[in-house]
């Protein structure tokens, strides 16, 4: 393969909503740099980037795929992310290592939900962007509706480089306004003529022109001043002022092609290689210790890997991008993460499943190694007497739980294994065993993470699995209080057993005053539970009645009633244990009798003490079109929320809730049914707090 310089390297990154031509201008890049002899199709399931059975079965992408062209003397490294929100880690990945992010806008629909979320990663890194209004040869296309659409939506940095002259079923001309030329295809596509630009077009064309000299020289100093002395700048002048504004995220290029005819695609990849930034161009790499690394040819070797998949034939494939000096095979790199060694056997370009060789990758480059053994998702790999750590990527929260499991129990204990490898590709998927529930949770991002999660588990691992909602761990607990003697004898030949404890238990809160004098207190342990809340014991026990070596018995057989729940076998907390008296018998007392002796005592106590059951809650943020906040307002009410505020941020409205855990099972698709895909949101745990007399549990 050909050996490119840094500033001749760009990486993109395609996005958008689904069915607005990722894959197919993909596609069409590849073709039209003579990469590929045909152009595949996403309906004809054979493109270079869908090429999963998965995505090929489903008809969508669901992994950001790689690929590469080398266009007049440059190197496109390309990403085809998936249109839909449930990957977004996908998303977050390849936008965290691109140069410049594509958003395509589908001309019948406009911007989308895809368009507008993706945005929000955009904005995170701070990253170059391009618009690229796709399907202008539709019959419903409408161009003027989609840059209006991209303007209200992005913001006036939104610059037109190009407008359509005949959009619709006879779509084959585009105006430059760059270039100022027309561009004429022909019938079939491809290669266009070059025209000057029709006389009825000269007046808009001029006006639009105008306005985009202004915003590439307002973006330097030195050609603000060339403009306001010569009126103009020329093309040169003008790629520079906008590869500035591109690089400082304040200009945004809109181009507009027809990427299934293949018009409009070669001149967005030239202005690719002539105008958008490099590598070289951004801002340094930020580093875990806040400090940067820039992208220096010359400095040592760092890698960053963003990527990591488990390929059938290939085993592990760690994708990475080369932050400083070169990396070259059979080079040996420590890996500070898991403080190891790795040996880059050989280096790869991935065009989809295709592996093409290569002697280097350079400061700025991506590619891919094979069969690192310790090596991860957002992990470094640098020279051992010189260690870095690129920041890591922060990757969205779960947005869904379930607990997972398999009819078979002899596939459970093998099930955990099988999902934690699905999530060593995917780091939006998280799993956990939970010790109180003793369930298999597994958290992910929406119904069609899920429905990919089902697929994966059976067509890969021959494992039918089985999601339902996770157990709601509630508590209990006391508002009154109550005394109990309690005498546990036993006699069944030779020595027996008795232990009789006189416990007095109420309930504990933050704050509360010490027993009083006449309680005779001897001795108190507090402890903070490892499922919440406080449990109080005090040794009261006056005059021998019951030796000091007992109570810790007692306390032990309390501690267990408490493990196990009295009213629906759910933790107990909050509570105060007073030992008041008891007795003892020479010979057969021992730890055992008392430990059941305190066990049944603090039973039937805690059941005389008004006992209720506790449910966690969630401090909920939900944001949502202003147009939506009625119908997601009702539907919280109906979840048994309380609203704790809200607040409006540009077109959107923030809600602050606190909702009980029980009534959030998939709330992240009725959200996404009742905004269209337009709301949002975030939970964490708030507190415990009484479930309400009349309220069902599941």
């Amino acid at each position: 393969m050909k050996t490119f310089d840094q500033k001749h390297i760009k990486n993109i990154v395609l996005l958008g909503s689904s069915k607005s031509g990722k894959t197919t201008l993909a596609e069409t890049m590849l073709y039209e740099a003579g990469m590929t002899d045909r152009r595949g199709s996403v309906e004809g399931h054979n493109t270079v980037s869908d090429y999963h059975e998965i995505e090929r079965e489903r008809g969508f992408s669901v992994y950001a795929t790689s690929m590469h062209t080398e266009w007049r003397d440059y190197k496109i490294n390309i990403f085809d992310t998936p249109g839909v929100d449930d990957f977004a880690g996908e998303v977050v990945s390849s936008v965290r290592v691109a140069d410049t992010c594509l958003i395509m806008v589908n001309a019948k629909a406009g911007v989308e939900v895809g368009d507008q979320l993706v945005w929000e990663y955009i904005n995170i890194f701070n990253k170059p962007t391009i618009f690229v209004i796709n399907q202008l040869d539709h019959a419903q296309s409408d161009f003027s509706e989609s840059w209006e659409d991209v303007r209200y939506s992005f913001g006036p940095n939104a610059v037109l480089m190009q407008y359509p002259v005949n959009e619709g079923e006879g779509f084959d001309s585009i105006i430059d306004l760059l270039k100022m030329v027309m561009y004429k295809f022909p019938e079939g596509g491809g290669k266009p003529q070059k025209l000057p630009i029709p006389e009825d077009e000269r007046e808009k064309a001029d006006r639009l022109h105008n306005v985009l000299v202004e915003r590439a020289a307002e973006n330097d100093e030195g050609l603000m001043g060339l403009y306001f002395e010569k009126g103009e700048l020329n093309e040169d002048e003008m790629r520079l002022g906008l590869r500035i504004g591109m690089a400082n995220h304040d200009v945004f290029p809109v181009f507009c092609v027809s990427a299934e005819k293949n018009m409009g695609s070669g001149r967005l990849m030239g202005f690719i290689d002539n105008v958008a930034p490099s590598a070289t161009d951004l801002k340094p790499e930020p580093l875990s210790t806040g400090e940067y690394i820039p992208y220096n040819l010359e400095g040592d070797p760092v890698a960053f890997v963003y990527k990591t998949v488990n390929e059938p034939y290939l085993g592990r494939v760690s994708f990475l991008k080369v932050i400083s000096g070169e990396l070259h095979p059979n080079m040996d790199l420590y890996n500070p993460d898991t403080d190891t060694m790795e040996r880059i056997h050989q280096l790869y370009v991935m065009d989809g499943n295709e592996r093409v060789p290569v002697q280097k990758f350079q400061a700025g480059d991506i590619g891919a190694v094979v069969k690192l053994k310790k090596t991860r998702t957002n992990d470094t790999l640098c020279l051992k007497e010189s260690p870095v750590k690129v920041a890591p990527m922060v990757f969205p929260e779960p947005k869904s739980l379930y607990h997972v499991f398999s009819e078979k129990k002899e596939e459970n204990e093998k099930l955990g294994e099988m999902i934690r490898e699905i999530a060593e590709e995917d780091p939006t998927v998280e799993v956990e065993f939970d010790q109180e529930t003793r369930e298999l949770i597994v958290g992910l991002q929406g119904e069609a993470h899920l429905s990919v999660l089902e697929w994966k588990l059976k067509r890969l691992y021959n494992v039918e699995a089985s999601f339902k909602q996770p157990t709601v761990p509630y508590r209990e607990t006391i508002d009154g209080g109550a005394e109990v003697t309690y005498r546990h004898k036993k006699q069944s030949g030779g020595a027996g057993q008795f232990g009789e404890v006189v416990l007095r238990v109420s309930a504990y809160t933050e704050g509360m005053e010490e027993p009083p004098k006449e309680a005779h207190v001897r001795e108190k342990t507090e402890t903070d539970l490892p499922w919440g809340g406080k449990f109080q014991f005090y040794n009261c026990v006056v005059g021998g009645a019951i030796d000091q070596r007992f109570m810790l018995s007692i306390r032990k057989g309390v501690m267990e009633v408490m493990e196990e729940g009295v009213l629906a076998k759910s933790k107990i907390r909050d509570v105060r244990v007073m030992v008041m008296d008891g007795k003892m018998h020479p010979v057969d007392s021992n730890d055992i009798s008392f430990k059941i002796a305190g066990r049944e005592a603090f039973r039937e106590a805690f059941s005389k003490s008004s006992p209720h059951l506790m449910e966690p809650l969630l401090d909920l943020c939900v944001g949502v079109p202003l147009t939506q906040v009625g119908e997601v307002m009702t539907d919280l009410q109906s979840r048994r929320a309380m609203i704790m505020g809200m607040e409006q941020e540009g077109n959107r409205q923030l809600i602050e809730a606190r909702v009980p855990q029980a009534e959030m099972y998939e709330y992240a698709n009725t959200l996404k049914s009742l905004t269209q895909g337009l709301g949002d949101f975030t939970w964490k745990f708030a507190k415990y707090s009484s479930v309400p007399a009349g309220v069902v549990l599941a």
